[in-house]
Formats: C-alpha cells, structure tokens, sequence
C-alpha cells in the first residue's frame, strides 16, 4: 500500500500496538499523527522506544493516549507523570500471554519488519521480543517494510499472509551511543565479573554499568549467552572469542537474544548470522527456559535496594521510572539454574553522593521488583554482598558494608530502629586503604582461584565457621590453649575491624552461596608505632602458600603506613610458622620461653 492507503485500517477507540526499541515503524507512526484529527481516543500499548514519542506529547492528548508496558523516554516518562499516559507492571515474559488471552486485546499491530524472502516470509530483525507476539495476536498487522532491516536468524519470521497492509519505507535504524565507562561503573564491572565463572552463561541489558561489566570480563573463557538484549559489549566479547557458547546446556553452541540496540555495526553483524538466534521474549524470558542453562548469571541494576535485599527499579518513590521488564524473569531463572547467580548492580549513590541508594526502608511509593526471598547478590562500588540465605541482620551488615563510606554510621544507626542489630556491632572502616579502590582480589593457590579480601562485620557467622573447623592442635598453637567456644560477640569484634588502623585479611572460597574463610591474616597496631602479627590457616589448605601470601601482604601494608616493626609470638613446636616468619626476615629476640619465642622484622 501506499504510505497513506493503510491509515483506513485504523479507528477511533481502538487498542495499537507500536514497534519496541530499535523497530519504531517511524514512517507509520508518523503518518498516523499527521492524521491525529480523525482519531480520538485510540490507546497505543509500547514498551521502550528509541528517540522522541510524539504521540506522547501533549498536542496528542485526546486523540492518542499511551499504556506504557515500560516506561522509556522523557517524552511519555513525563506523560505519565501527567497523568496523559498509564503505566501497566508486567513481566515481559507475560506479554504475550496478555495479548493472545484477551487480557490486553489487540486491534492493530504496527512493527517493521525485512522484505520478504523467496518464500514470503519477512523477519522481525533486531525486535523479535514483543513485536513477534503483538503480530501474532492483533486482528490486524501493518508493517512498515525496510529494505534496511537486518535478516535475523531464529524465530524472527512472519508470513505475508499474516499482514493486513505493507507500506515499504526505507530508514536507518536508530543508533545508541555507547557511553564511556567512568570509574564507579569501572570498579563494579570489576567486582561483578569475579562472580562469573568460566563456562557460565551471561544476561545483562545496556548501559555503562553492563558495559563495564562486559569489559572487565575479557579475560574469561567459553562465556555463553542466553540474554534479552544483545548489546555492542557482547558483539567485542564475542569477536575476542571470550563467547563461544561451548557449554551451555540450553540452545548449545548458539547466542539466544530477543533484541538488539547499538550500533550499525552491530546490526550488520547479527544480518543473516546463524550463530545468533532471535526469538520472542515469551520464550527468551520465560524462567524455566532460562533455568535450562547451567551456571546461567543473571546482571541486572536498581534505583534502591533496602537493608533487607528488596530491589527496587521501577519507580523513585510515587514516579514512575521504567518498568518491571525482565529482571524479575532472569533472576528466577538464573536462581533456578544448576550453579546459578542472579546480581544486582548498582551504584553506591546517586546525585553527585547526596543520597543513598542502599537505604534502610524504601521510599514511600516505590515498588518491589526483586523480593527480599529472590535477592542474591548486590554489587557495588565497593564490593560484593551475598545475601541467599543470610539473616535480616546478616544481610543488613552486608549491605551496610558495600554503601558508601558517609552513609554507612547513620545506615546502622537507623537500622536499629526496625531491626536487631547487637549493640557491640560498631561501624568501621572495612576497607584497606592501601589497596585503594578494589578491594577484592582473585589468587589461585595450588589447585584453584580463591578471593583476598578485607575481614569484614558481614564475616562474623563465617568466622565462627572456621574456629569450630578447627583441631585442638591447631587453637593451642594459634592461642597457646584450646578454648571451647567463639561466642557470636566474641566473633563479632574479631570481624569488626578498623581497617585504616589494624589490618585483617581473609582468603575466602565461594562455596555454592557460601563464603568459606580458609586463612586469616591480622596485625594490631602497638603503641610504639609497631604492631603485632597473627595468621591461622585451615588444616585442610595448609602447605599451598596462603600464610606466606598473607604475611607478605601485611608486611606491604605496615611498610606503606611507617610502622617501624612487626612483632610475633610463636609456639615453638609450631615449625611451618617459624618458617615462614624467617623466610620474611624475622628474627628471634626472645627464646628463653621453651614453649614460645618472640620475633622480630624491623622496616
């Protein structure tokens, strides 16, 4: 048809369907609002969009009016705000079932689509996702037709029989920039790849933080890729060969996405790419698909997250920002899944670090999209909090620990006004400040890789875990007696250090969703600008390495803070101790004791 013949298909008070991100059928929507006069109160169901929504726009009121599935763009973010436009929650795997059962009925679908093939089948391109669906369900299809659009691979395809008009209208698709990657969103991609193991499958959306995210994960091997969006971050990780979707246990050897959005290069890549397969979110979204992959980690972001683990990202208080889209969808299924991780990451602050995003209640009026029973791991710049199967007090402490250093006194503070938090749990400085913004560090030992970092308050059940690990040999050459119990305040201030003073470092192995403490080294300032040394280590881990790794990293650490000496004191039976004390330089100044002897490192 021609590119006004199509406009007799449409009616007033009708339900539309418009083309999501990338596949806006620009030129028909363009058409309809140069027609706006003969239409009045027609209802036009979107999701996100690229670029301006006129229809949004004021001067429409009246004759269009949005039903926003999620919300994206000033211009119908501040039309529902307005109250010209309505906001629907929905997980996006459920769209679908909304159009095809008549719960949201669909009179027309505009989308745009490929020319058709030899056989008459067109491709819905770089937005299968939603568009798929609503064509399949609306009594009447009309696609915009462009020569431009990308061939997809997958089930991307409709017929021409399924169309009621087709109005050929070549246009480029719309570009996103890709934004530069500052240095929070650095240090959180950094944090967040340590939890992605070699082989997982990966889902994440778009923005910095997933770029950062993608980034610092270059050095991984046979990463696949089951995701609702594809993204220019994945095409790099792909052409560096680091995605080869090698083990996945769900579509394996292939890419699985629904849409695309970025650059023309990378729609070029995915034009007639068998390795990338397109398919409607109902399907990419649905949990038990995603569940299907093995060791599948889900990255997702926030606004706010609460000290008890509930996320939210759809709304700032009472506005309405976004929507539920597909988060919720793939952190059901990547919990569900063999190995599995579901992660939220988000920065520590927003508004030039005026406020919190780690907050001790919600906001009035703001939603829940990740319960506080789904939440898995929280990310920020300042590290990793597990929460899967941690307290309401655990996970506080964990959460308290990763907000930003100002806010993290009054974050304890007014959590003990709705929950117990024991009065010795004291707010600290749990970083090291020597080891600047990254606090968290991989290091293989012997047999595999485990994670270095800064004993923490969250540490305090794990702590209690190693004591109780520990033989009657091991406390009597570690305390110089057996004692029978670690209480939790006595673990407590074990874990609670001021790490800007005294120093305490945990080798830590991810165990499922369990950080099991193998070694532990400390010293504790003395008054005489010197301080005294102590590490422990699992029975079970002895002889790898990680009590010399520790001490050489303490000594580092007293040098750089001008302390003049490390002083020890060593059971004189204990033979590995005293070994590794003297390959550092210690000396023995005492050894009058039969059973103990004092060391000495001067620096």
């Amino acid at each position: 048809m021609s590119q006004s013949d199509w406009i007799k298909h449409i009616h007033s008070g009708q339900r539309i369907y418009i083309g999501s991100n990338a596949c806006l059928p620009r030129t028909l929507i363009n058409q309809l609002i140069a027609h706006k006069a003969d239409f009045q109160d027609i209802e036009i169901v979107q999701i996100s969009t690229l670029g301006e929504a006129p229809w949004a726009k004021q001067e429409c009121e009246g004759h269009f009016k949005v039903n926003a599935l999620f919300i994206h763009g000033q211009d119908v973010r501040q039309a529902v705000d307005e109250g010209r436009a309505d906001y629907t929650p929905v997980f996006l795997s459920e769209i679908s079932t909304q159009f095809r059962t008549g719960t949201l009925p669909l009179d027309v679908a505009l989308i745009m689509v490929s020319p058709p093939d030899e056989f008459g089948y067109v491709s819905c391109g770089v937005g299968v996702d939603v568009n798929h669906s609503a064509a399949r369900a609306a009594k009447k299809v009309i696609a915009q037709v462009n020569p431009l659009m990308p061939r997809t691979s997958g089930n991307s395809f409709l017929h021409v029989s399924q169309f009621a008009a087709m109005v050929r209208a070549e246009e480029p698709l719309p570009e996103l920039p890709i934004p530069p990657i500052d240095e929070v969103s650095q240090r959180i991609g950094q944090y967040v790849s340590m939890l992605v193991p070699n082989g997982a499958t990966l889902q994440l959306g778009i923005g910095v933080i997933p770029n950062a995210v993608l980034s610092a994960l270059k050095n991984h091997v046979d990463l696949g890729l089951h995701t609702e969006m594809f993204s220019d971050g994945l095409l790099e990780l792909m052409e560096y060969g680091v995605i080869t979707n090698k083990y996945k246990t769900f579509h394996p050897g292939k890419s699985v996405t629904s849409f695309c959005m970025g650059s023309q290069r990378l729609y070029d890549y995915v034009n007639n790419n068998p390795h990338i397969e397109f398919s409607p979110s109902s399907y990419v979204n649905l949990p038990s698909n995603i569940a299907k992959n093995d060791n599948m980690i889900s990255i997702n972001s926030a606004l706010q997250v609460d000290l008890t683990g509930q996320v939210v990202a759809d709304s700032i208080g009472h506005d309405f920002y976004s929507g539920i889209g597909g988060q919720m969808d793939f952190v059901s299924g990547a919990t569900m899944s063999v190995g599995g991780k579901a992660i939220i990451a988000l920065p520590s602050t927003a508004k030039h670090l005026t406020i919190s995003r780690i907050v001790p209640t919600l906001t009035p009026g703001a939603g829940v999209v990740t319960s506080r029973g789904h939440v898995d791991y929280v990310v920020t710049e300042y590290g990793i909090a597990a929460l899967k199967g941690k307290s309401v007090r655990e996970r506080a402490l964990e959460l308290i620990r990763i907000a930003h250093p100002k806010f993290r006194a009054e974050l304890l503070e007014q959590v003990r006004q709705y929950y117990w938090v024991p009065d010795y749990q004291a707010p600290t400085v749990a970083e090291i400040p020597e080891w600047g913004p990254v606090q968290l560090r991989k290091h293989h030992f012997k047999d595999k890789d485990y994670i270095v970092r800064p004993l923490n308050p969250a540490d305090e059940r794990s702590l209690q875990d190693f004591f109780y690990s520990h033989s009657d040999d091991t406390l009597v050459l570690r305390y110089g007696y057996t004692p029978e119990q670690l209480s939790r305040q006595k673990s407590s201030a074990l874990v609670s250090v001021d790490q800007s003073v005294d120093c305490a470092i945990a080798i830590i192995e991810e165990q499922g969703k369990h950080d099991i403490i193998h070694a532990v080294g400390r010293f504790y300032q003395t008054q005489n600008q010197g301080c005294e040394i102590a590490f422990v280590t699992r029975e079970a881990s002895q002889g790898q390495g990680m009590a010399s790794f520790l001490v050489e990293n303490l000594i580092g650490i007293a040098r750089d803070r001008g302390l003049s000496s490390i002083y020890a004191m060593v059971r004189s039976r204990n033979k590995p101790m005293l070994a590794v004390f003297y390959k550092f330089g210690f000396a023995v100044i005492d050894d009058s004791d039969i059973h103990e002897k004092e060391l000495l490192l001067k620096l």
